[in-house]
């Protein structure tokens, strides 16, 4: 053990324990998480979609009711969810239908149509694509709810031990250079240079993956509290309602939105009846155009039966921080250039945590008794995990 006061000792004891626990999970959610840095162009890459027409600036939408007609022709006897305008293809929007207007949105089907002609694209599976499973695997390990939240507190141990090591680094470190790589020394040492080195320059990048990650674990949970707090209140004089027999064309609905929040645009459409709104509204989830704004959502709901605004507010701030977390987490905000630095980052947080890995099972051999007391034993406990 390192020689030092108690609470140093106890700080070698919190980064050791927090490592070892969390160290395998947080490898695979960095091999998971690369790729899915890169999802829409391995997306595109590995499966075939339908164009969208290319169109001059300026050319005029398609209406958004004979663009669901026209989707939902394909879909004889089911009903449309919700319209998603995806920022990264503006010329398509998707279509989530289900079987029923109350059925659970896990298991829809989607469509994508052309926005400017109308016309139906195509249906992706996206549930056997490789980014699907990376991305189920990277957020709740197939688990549902009980796996984001395990993998939250990961997160957390994940945390607690980046914070300890950069305690317990200082001492560990005071009699060699800042990054020292004795190349001349076993293999066990190597090692031990390089996670010392890469793991004290990615202190703030891995501390903001890791807290920005165990955000995200919460989303179902804050979106909830969402639907119970804010939401309700918003819709609480239409409580008990049916939905109505006739709706008000949704085109006309966003309209509405754009008309009273003139300053952002649609991203997303929640028809009457489904999670995030009431059986009386629609609710028309508006964005901002900078790479900032366009994360965060403010709702407009708009009576499904007269056709007029009710209320629009901006999301709570717990609302708003799960919206800022997720490109932060992926690094999808900024263009390919922030995305391959956010993969070169990954790629040496692999490296920190194969040679804590591997620190720790190698001081699990009696073999490297030898080794590791001519490497100066008091420099490597402590720093045999991940930092």
């Amino acid at each position: 053990m390192i020689s030092g006061t108690r609470p140093l000792r106890r700080w070698h004891w919190v980064h050791k324990w927090s490592s070892i626990i969390c160290t395998v999970f947080m490898l695979m959610l960095c091999i998971t998480g690369l790729p899915l840095i890169f999802h829409h162009e391995i997306d595109h890459l590995l499966h075939e979609e339908v164009d969208p027409s290319v169109v001059p600036p300026g050319t005029p939408k398609a209406n958004l009711d004979q663009a669901v007609a026209n989707a939902m022709a394909k879909f004889p006897g089911q009903v449309p969810h919700f319209l998603i305008f995806d920022r990264d293809e503006p010329n398509a929007l998707l279509i989530s239908i289900g079987p029923t207007i109350k059925s659970s949105p896990v298991d829809n089907r989607f469509a994508r149509v052309d926005t400017h002609t109308g016309a139906f694209l195509d249906s992706p599976d996206v549930t056997g694509r490789f980014t699907y499973i990376m991305l189920k695997l990277h957020t709740d390990m197939f688990a549902g709810l009980p796996g984001k939240l395990f993998l939250g507190l990961m997160g957390i141990l994940f945390c607690v031990a980046v914070i300890s090591g950069i305690v317990v680094y200082a001492p560990s470190m005071r009699k060699l250079r800042f990054g020292a790589y004795r190349k001349d020394r076993p293999r066990i040492v190597r090692r031990l240079d390089v996670h010392n080195l890469a793991g004290i320059l990615l202190v703030m990048w891995t501390l903001v993956v890791g807290f920005t990650g165990v955000i995200n674990t919460w989303a179902d949970l804050v979106l909830k509290a969402w639907q119970y707090g804010q939401l309700a209140e918003m819709t609480a004089q239409y409580k008990g309602r049916e939905i109505p027999a006739k709706l008000t064309p949704v085109e006309e609905a966003v309209r509405v939105a754009q008309q009273a929040i003139p300053h952002m645009q649609p991203a997303f459409v929640s028809y009457p009846g489904t999670l995030f709104t009431s059986n009386s509204h629609y609710a028309v989830f508006m964005r901002g155009d900078t790479p900032v704004t366009s994360r965060l959502l403010k709702p407009a709901l708009i009576d499904a039966e007269t056709g007029k605004l009710t209320d629009s507010r901006d999301m709570p701030w717990y609302v708003s921080t799960l919206f800022l977390s997720q490109p932060l987490h992926f690094g999808d905000y900024g263009g390919m250039p922030l995305k391959i630095i956010w993969a070169i980052l990954d790629i040496i947080t692999i490296v920190i945590l194969w040679t804590g890995l591997y620190l720790w099972l190698r001081r699990r051999k009696p073999a490297a008794s030898a080794a590791r007391a001519s490497a100066s034993p008091q420099r490597i406990e402590g720093q045999a995990v991940t930092s």
